[in-house]
């Protein structure tokens, strides 16, 4: 074996081998270099000439004619005629589509629109009930396909908690309600702006001492109130002030003859919307308020088999409460200022107290121009009380879903509580008091009414919300700039994640569940002791134009695939969102790529950027910002109004 490899080896010292070796390795040397130049002659051709194997190679290289095996005998190659165009060439790529639709700004006059409560529109539907108040949204050939604008010399709002007290006039220049409420104390007009003392009809010396009052009559400060709704809200005092005790109140009226209530409660930085007890249901879930609130809404509560009162029922929470003043409420006192007859009311109070007694609530206390009353915990008594007297308000059938209220009929039906093994047990389950109630598992995804929703995943989702709006504070500045925001809006909340992340800013959310969501989600966001709405993104928001100072949104342009145009989803957005608000998205980078087209045609600064895990993920953030522009000053105005 050990002289086989000293054989192979060329460089062994051993006498014997070593010439041999040197034989072999010359021979092979030799072998090779032959074949190095067989090679050559192989693949190139002779040449007679050494000089003129330049211009054998041009014609090689140039003129696809040549033959390989043509000998050049010129001595001195010409240049003159030599071609450099391309012989080969790829066809053009197809043109790049268009950066997208033109979107031009929308007529000054537009400033105020709000498309699916157009008081124009509105005249076309029935009176009866005031239905022709209601969400009366454009044919698809009416939608407008333009940018509404702001009105001239609009400004950012003044920052919470100053904007509770005051707002820019040029932002909302509506001066009729500091005449027509004047003695109320709603909202005064001062210099180049509105100023709001606190006051309301039933409360002009102001909300804060009101809400004392009822302080008086029902526990606020416990945490065991945390969700309100306020039924025909004038400008929101009610709702401004009870943030100050950790109550989060949605409040709500009709766009009528009261210009602009809901737009100065936006301003305010309160939420609203605007909305109307009519002939369909409120946008809520079922059992989603702690508390419910009237004062002088004039809603005809006793009316139409208490159809209004017993909508109130089905969004309050077991064991919630309802709160009126104004009329009827102490009438003795008050019948001559409200121009009324001492009959009158007291048959409106009747009625209001038979209707009450039909839900099975519970009066608790009428004191001075309050009254308040109880939904019971669970239906237990409700239901032995139907037997024994023959009620003749029944429950409502179980095909009626309790949380369907998108364009849902109202029904003088009882909605029922969730059944219970126990008299004293609260149906569908006890609340955390605030704000253990934010992070505590929501009583419907503890009782596993939402399929696919695990306590586990609502853990996970809660702590995965975090981490992403840290990542988002790092993209976008301005939201990570305490005060900077104040109306924020998630378009697609799921289990209210983003708004919870937010809870310690001094920001509110309005989350959204749309109605094409596979899951109806809303209720866990109240449970958590947030607030929101239903909504369908291939229709306009019941809010005035310039409501929110962030827009938020995940998958959502995913969800509305094949379902509307992209484009009216994003000139609704830019509606609702303020000049030089934020937005972010977060989908399929090829759907943030189309939005992106799009939004580049609606001044609005935009970036994609990569997921908070890295750029390997598809899912990307988009980050826009909309730009600051106005309706022309009035001068021109006149000159552009059509």
């Amino acid at each position: 074996m050990a002289n086989t490899n000293n054989f192979l080896n060329c460089t062994s010292k051993k006498p014997n081998t070593l010439i041999t070796n040197l034989y072999l390795c010359t021979f092979a040397t030799f072998l090779f270099t032959l074949c190095y130049f067989l090679g050559l002659w192989h693949n190139y051709p002779t040449t007679t000439v050494a000089t003129a194997t330049l211009a054998t190679a041009s014609n090689l290289c140039f003129n696809p004619t040549t033959n390989s095996t043509t000998t050049t005998t010129s001595a001195v190659p010409s240049f003159t005629n030599l071609e450099f165009a391309a012989h080969h060439n790829m066809p053009d790529p197809p043109p790049t589509a268009a950066r997208g639709p033109h979107l031009p700004p929308c007529a000054w006059s537009y400033y105020e629109y709000t498309p699916c409560e157009d008081q124009k529109r509105s005249l076309q539907f029935p009176r009866a009930r005031l239905a022709y108040r209601e969400r009366h949204c454009p044919a698809a050939e009416d939608v407008l396909r333009c940018r509404i604008p702001a009105p001239y010399g609009y400004k950012q709002p003044l920052r919470w908690p100053a904007s509770r007290d005051a707002a820019w006039f040029a932002n909302a220049p509506h001066k009729e309600l500091t005449v027509e409420k004047k003695g109320q104390n709603w909202v005064r007009f001062e210099g180049d702006r509105f100023k709001f003392p606190g006051g309301g009809t039933m409360f002009p010396r102001g909300a804060d001492r009101y809400i004392d009052d009822i302080g008086k009559l029902v526990n606020l400060r416990d945490g065991s109130i945390r969700t309100a709704i306020d039924t025909g809200c004038g400008v929101a005092s009610f709702g401004a002030y009870l943030l100050s005790r950790d109550i989060l109140t949605v409040s709500f009226a009709p766009r009528d003859t009261h210009i602009s209530q809901v737009q100065f409660a936006l301003e305010r930085g309160v939420p609203a919307l605007i909305g109307i007890l009519a002939s369909i249901r409120l946008p809520y879930p079922s059992r989603a308020f702690d508390l419910a609130h009237c004062s002088r809404c004039l809603i005809p509560w006793g009316k139409y088999e208490g159809v209004y009162l017993t909508e109130v029922d089905r969004v309050l929470r077991p064991g919630g409460y309802w709160i009126l003043s104004g009329p009827p409420i102490n009438y003795q006192s008050h019948w001559r200022g409200w121009e009324r007859t001492r009959e009158s009311l007291r048959d409106e109070q009747d009625e209001i107290e038979d209707v009450a007694k039909s839900l099975c609530w519970k009066k608790l206390v009428q004191k001075d121009d309050l009254a308040v009353w109880q939904k019971p915990t669970n239906h237990v008594h409700c239901k032995l009380k139907r037997k024994i007297f023959k009620t003749s308000r029944p429950f409502c059938g179980e095909a009626q879903d309790p949380d369907t209220a998108w364009y849902t009929k109202l029904d003088t039906c009882l909605t029922p509580l969730p059944e219970v093994k126990d008299v004293k047990e609260i149906s569908g389950g006890g609340l955390s008091k605030w704000p253990k109630r934010l992070t505590s598992i929501p009583p419907r995804i503890r009782s596993e009414n939402l399929e696919g929703i695990t306590a586990e995943m609502f853990t996970e989702n809660t702590r995965l919300w975090k981490k992403r709006v840290a990542y988002y504070k790092k993209l976008d500045h301005q939201l990570a700039e305490r005060g900077r925001y104040r109306n924020l809006l998630d378009m697609n909340s799921y289990l209210g994640g983003f708004a919870a992340a937010l809870v310690d800013d001094p920001v509110w959310v309005m989350n959204i569940v749309p109605v094409e969501a596979e899951i109806n989600t809303l209720g866990v966001v109240y449970e958590r002791g947030l607030i929101g709405t239903y909504q369908n993104w291939c229709e306009a928001m019941s809010t005035y134009p310039r409501t929110y100072d962030f827009i938020h949104g995940d998958s959502v342009f995913s969800l509305y695939q094949n379902r509307c145009d992209m484009v009216d989803i994003l000139l609704e957005m830019d509606r609702i969102l303020r000049p030089e608000g934020s937005v972010i998205l977060r989908d399929d980078v090829d759907v943030l790529t189309k939005v992106k087209s799009i939004a580049d045609e609606m001044q609005w600064d935009v970036r994609i950027t990569d997921h908070e895990e890295g750029p390997y993920e598809r899912q990307k953030i988009l980050i826009a910002v909309k730009e600051y522009w106005t309706a022309p000053p009035p001068e021109r105005n006149q000159h552009s109004k059509h």
